[in-house]
């Protein structure tokens, strides 16, 4: 059985080369105002705005392949659901580390950055993939226990809020690793749930849509909250990649290979045609999660992987896209990359003329650092560095 297809990797790696393109513009000036966020009540969005649902759906794309890995390979559905509270737990962790990072304020034992830096250094120790019971000579579980030594100490020295009202770390908005995890966490199980009952796969994509709904109904407005922790938003983002993926594994076998992408062009056109019906009423607004936000971002994103994998699976053409591909195979480690390398790299920025970081010049800046990461990003895997959770 083939667990992966290239569209998947692929995709993943051009949206994490976007993901770390937007993330640097806020060093820029005089840039399109479409490529950046929108502001919360605007309605509207920009680049920026996509980018993050792609990665939700991608997210989904990935959960039925592993899940039926760990399957074939002898894990009982008990086990595998473990697996999945697992992964969930490490991304909430760092999630709520990561969305705490700015919060300092007068007095903290150490600066923002320095708590940044030891902070990822941590969840390297921690989930960094190691082959052997050693790494460098070193005990695995002697750097994983180091790790976890270092978070409990930015925990004990943290302290947020303001000097008059200070406070310790809360989880906010649970950050973006933190909304993957609690998303993943549903959807996979639901997954594990249903994957032998594949009609209701649609049923349950549908009803996360519907709770995202009800999230902007006064009456409803308290409904998902309970159940999902956080809105429904990224969850019916995520699920709507399980459908891609489902279909995709019950069309596989079929000869005609360009069914698959002409079938997602249905979950993609009803997204689409259901987001502009609601925008009315509620714009589209990514901070506030809307439910035309999500919808049609997942169309978007339906649309995307459907060319992607004309392009690759079908046409064959995947070599153009080695040079991302450590984004796609390390994401995570690609993720949290930049906040090793701004603290090097931005007393470096200072020197540069304002030119180069403003409109066209600044774009390039910007995407040169992007594509630095991910070159850096493969290199560490050369050396066994590859955040695996």
């Amino acid at each position: 059985m083939k667990h992966r297809i290239a569209s998947v990797d692929i995709f993943r790696a051009l949206t994490m080369l976007l993901m770390i393109f937007v993330n640097d513009l806020w060093t820029l000036h005089g840039i399109p105002s479409w490529l950046e966020h929108t502001e919360a009540h605007e309605d509207g969005m920009g680049l920026a705005d996509v980018v993050f649902p792609a990665f939700l759906f991608i997210v989904g794309l990935s959960i039925p392949f592993a899940i039926k890995a760990r399957i074939n390979k002898g894990d009982s559905i008990f086990r595998v659901w473990i697996h999945i509270i697992r992964r969930a737990f490490a991304l909430i962790v760092m999630g709520f580390y990561m969305v705490n990072q700015n919060g300092f304020v007068a007095g903290s034992h150490l600066t923002e950055v320095l708590w940044e830096v030891f902070m990822i250094v941590a969840f390297i120790l921690i989930w960094n993939h190691y082959d052997d019971k050693k790494f460098w000579g070193i005990p695995a579980w002697l750097l994983q226990f180091a790790g976890l030594v270092i978070l409990i100490v930015l925990a004990w020295v943290y302290k947020g809020g303001s000097p008059e009202d200070p406070h310790w770390m809360r989880p906010q908005w649970w950050g973006i690793l933190g909304i993957i995890g609690w998303a993943y966490l549903i959807c996979a199980t639901l997954y594990l749930l249903l994957m032998r009952r594949a009609w209701l796969i649609p049923l349950a994509w549908a009803g996360l849509y519907l709770l995202n709904l009800l999230e902007f109904i006064p009456a409803a407005e308290k409904i998902p909250s309970p159940l999902l922790v956080v809105n429904a938003s990224g969850h019916a983002l995520v699920m709507s990649g399980v459908l891609a993926t489902q279909i995709y594994l019950l069309v596989r076998e079929n000869q005609n290979r360009f069914i698959f992408p002409a079938l997602l062009m249905i979950p993609a056109f009803i997204l689409l045609i259901y987001g502009f019906a609601v925008r009315p009423q509620w714009g589209i607004s990514k901070i506030m999660a809307t439910p035309a936000w999500t919808a049609i971002c997942a169309g978007i994103s339906c649309i995307a992987f459907a060319i992607i994998h004309v392009i690759t699976d079908i046409a064959g053409y995947t070599r153009w896209a080695s040079v991302i591909m450590p984004a796609g195979r390390s994401t995570l480690t690609c993720y949290l990359l930049p906040g090793l390398v701004y603290p090097i790299l931005w007393p470096l920025q200072q020197l540069l003329p304002d030119s180069m970081l403003a409109g066209g010049f600044g774009l390039i800046k910007s995407l040169l650092f992007a594509l630095l990461i991910i070159v850096l990003t493969g290199l560490l895997e050369k050396i066994k560095i590859q955040l695996k959770i």
